[in-house]
């Protein structure tokens, strides 16, 4: 009598579970996208609005999609303003416009790009 064959590697890889990828809404177009497709914009607890490019930064974070429309409409309808309940003083309003100039128009150009 044969005895039943010994577990491979491969059969324990095959029996995984696919990874779990965190999701987040993008505060103005509500479209929900992989955590690391959006920009977290913080308030820190020191009350200062800063942009997190990893994400881990202590405060209350919004997301936005890597589309230029998003942010104009983010900053022009202080939709981020809300989501962060802190005023956006004209400083860094003007650091999160350079920013923005920087990303695509739409996300159909940043697909495109990666």
């Amino acid at each position: 009598m044969r005895s039943p064959p010994s577990r491979t590697r491969q059969t324990v890889v095959e029996q995984r579970r696919p990874k779990h990828v965190p999701e987040r809404s993008c505060v103005v177009c509500r479209q929900k996208r992989a955590k690391w497709e959006l920009v977290r914009v913080v308030r820190t607890p020191q009350g200062a609005v800063e942009i997190d490019p990893r994400g881990k930064k202590a405060g209350r974070g919004a997301y936005l999609c890597k589309a230029q429309g998003c942010w104009e409409t983010a900053l022009k309808k202080r939709s981020l303003e809300r989501t962060l309940k802190a005023e956006i003083v004209t400083d860094v309003r003007a650091e999160l416009v350079a920013y923005s100039e920087a990303l695509p128009a739409s996300l159909g150009e940043a697909d495109m790009a990666h």
